[in-house]
């Protein structure tokens, strides 16, 4: 193992080991455990992990500014209700919430081997005719500004942000032998604080964490809903969060680490609604 590869591990392993953080992993597990053996996921799970990707996008949606009502988000999604045309700013933050979402059920290949073209493939679904053709699917250049999430402060240059992705880039390739939840954590608030893109950072933040919790076997049902998890406690305490993180100290990641177990334990009891209303036949009333 190379002295890099030491230290990497050491670093994440010490954030995981905080008290407050492996208690919050802990009881996330456990109710992600819990799920995964919900009596309607036996034969439905094709039927729950649906509902939870119309559930997840809707709320992402949200964080983003963009509220929309769940029975229109699934309505689009099995195509009874069309798109309008032109789409207004807030249908194309929803619709792009709607196709990130979809895309991680093609990604489990990417997530730890080449993480840079999953994050690609999530850029493009969430922001696909939104932003100029040489702006999708790839970080910002020098001159390319985000204006996203100016309440944790200006971007880092792309120089930066660059940088910043290829560190996650070494988290992601040692996962496995981290606490994936935690993993999960760091790359989201990497994407969102480096902000490597011009728009769609959150987006693509949150459905890649989605993903990787279902590849790595946290949720291998795909039915837990961590994006309404983080939308449990408001946009104001998410934000929060993210501000506590870009202290760089272990109390303030901590914080952030702790906060995002808590949204997987939340996202896993959504999951359990979820099952229990396909179990009911009433997903409708979601």
């Amino acid at each position: 193992m190379t002295e890099g590869r030491t230290a990497l591990l050491s670093a994440v392993r010490t954030l995981a080991d905080l008290p407050e953080v492996a208690s919050a992993v802990t009881e996330a597990r456990d109710a992600c455990g819990a799920l995964r053996w919900h009596q309607a996921l036996r034969r439905r799970i094709p039927e729950a992990a649906a509902e939870s990707r119309v559930r997840g996008a809707r709320a992402s949606a949200e964080l983003e500014g963009a509220p929309y009502p769940v029975d229109l988000v699934r309505e689009h999604v099995v195509g009874a209700r069309p798109w309008p045309d032109p789409l207004g700013p807030l249908e194309a933050t929803v619709r792009g919430c709607v196709q990130a979402t979809a895309q991680t059920e093609h990604l489990a290949a990417l997530l730890l081997r080449a993480p840079m073209q999953a994050w690609a493939r999530l850029h493009v679904a969430a922001v696909a005719g939104r932003l100029p053709e040489h702006q999708v699917g790839r970080p910002r250049e020098d001159g390319d500004v985000c204006r996203e999430l100016t309440d944790l402060g200006p971007a880092p240059s792309a120089a930066m942000a660059r940088a910043r992705l290829a560190a996650v880039a070494e988290v992601l390739a040692v996962a496995r032998e981290l606490p994936v939840i935690v993993v999960a954590g760091i790359v989201h608030a990497e994407l969102l604080t480096a902000r490597p893109f011009v728009a769609g950072n959150g987006v693509v933040a949150r459905a890649f964490e989605r993903a990787l919790l279902r590849t790595a076997g946290v949720d291998p049902t795909g039915v837990a809903c961590p994006e309404v998890g983080h939308l449990a406690g408001g946009q104001a305490a998410y934000l929060g969060g993210l501000a506590a993180y870009t202290r760089g100290d272990a109390r303030g990641v901590g914080l952030w680490l702790v906060g995002c177990a808590q949204g997987v334990t939340r996202g896993a009891e959504e999951g359990v609604r979820i099952a229990d209303a396909v179990l009911a036949g009433r997903l409708d009333r979601g």
